[in-house]
């Protein structure tokens, strides 16, 4: 079969497509015949180092198509059941990879591969976010980066269906416009304008609640002083380099304010939570409140270029790569 292979750390360059034996399924595991893969920021902090992985590797943690075989012990799914996955192992950039059934689950009627391959990895971020870590209610004003991002465009939709004002972030006027659709009541341009700035007059002089920021270094600060007293300062992500280190006194000086760097996987730790999570997920997507952008799709020999316009901020909604 053919996979995506990297033997040394760095940029987009080093990812090759090569041909390797096709895995079996052991126990407690299920071949995907893979239909769609999901590109994510988290991939290019693999291939970067940023999160170390022993190499040579595989990329990629989330994909979906059909079950191909399934090892000794499997009941969850039967050989022909449609699947998706979104929390690994490494490898998804493959005509075939091999999960643990027990951590993918079966898509409902009517959700295809590429939206399941699209949704699922941020659309369980973004259920997590919204319902568990700070469970957002209706009234409240939250401040989401990177608005038309795969994870920040479902996190603006699910935001306005409980009722939530959001003040959506973003880097361009096309980009604005795409936040507006969505659903965001304000909309800041980033790089131009004074993003705390702009929060405290939205909110009068308040400040948010909550702050969704997987931007990282490039907004880090502002998230920060856009915080109302007590506020939650969400930081799930690098896409523009890692945040700065913070003193603790400095959230006592933002007004008692919390900071967390969650991943999904704590948020996803047994597979009732990975059921539920889905399941909201799928429900919402079902009913219509969240639509699923799926922006750009690639060969999977053109993972290169899929990281590229990833890294470069060109992308809209969701990547795939389609085998």
């Amino acid at each position: 079969m053919k996979a995506i292979r990297f033997d040394a750390t760095g940029g987009p360059e080093v990812l090759t497509l090569v041909e390797v034996d096709k895995p079996e399924p052991k126990a407690g595991q299920v071949l995907v015949r893979q239909q769609a893969i999901g590109v994510n920021f988290i991939d290019t902090y693999h291939r970067t180092g940023l999160y170390p992985l022993k190499l040579p590797s595989g990329l990629g943690m989330e994909g979906a198509g059909v079950v191909e075989a399934v090892g000794e012990g499997v009941t969850r799914f039967a050989v022909g059941d449609p699947i998706a996955y979104a929390s690994g192992p490494i490898g998804a950039y493959a005509e075939f990879h091999v999960v643990a059934a027990e951590r993918a689950v079966k898509p409902p009627e009517g959700i295809g591969a590429q939206v399941a391959a699209a949704a699922l990895l941020k659309g369980m971020t973004a259920e997590f976010l919204l319902r568990r870590l700070y469970p957002v209610k209706a009234g409240q004003t939250i401040l989401v980066h990177a608005a038309v991002g795969g994870v920040g465009q479902i996190l603006v939709q699910w935001g306005k269906t409980i009722g939530a004002e959001v003040i959506a972030t973003v880097g361009s006027q096309a980009k604005a416009e795409k936040a507006r659709s969505l659903g965001a009541d304000h909309v800041i341009l980033y790089r131009d304008q004074d993003v705390a700035a702009e929060v405290r007059r939205i909110t009068g002089g308040v400040g948010v609640p909550v702050a969704y920021d997987s931007v990282g270094a490039a907004t880090f600060e502002g998230t920060l002083a856009s915080l109302a007293k007590r506020g939650t300062f969400v930081s799930f992500g690098n896409a523009s380099g890692p945040p700065p280190a913070i003193a603790p006194a400095r959230l006592l000086q933002a007004g008692s304010v919390f900071l967390t760097r969650p991943t999904m996987g704590d948020y996803l730790a047994t597979t009732a939570e990975l059921d539920e999570s889905a399941a909201a997920l799928f429900g919402m997507i079902g009913s219509g409140h969240v639509k699923i952008d799926i922006g750009q799709t690639f060969a999977l020999a053109d993972a290169r270029k899929a990281h590229e316009a990833l890294e470069s901020r060109e992308t809209v909604g969701a990547s795939l790569l389609v085998p």
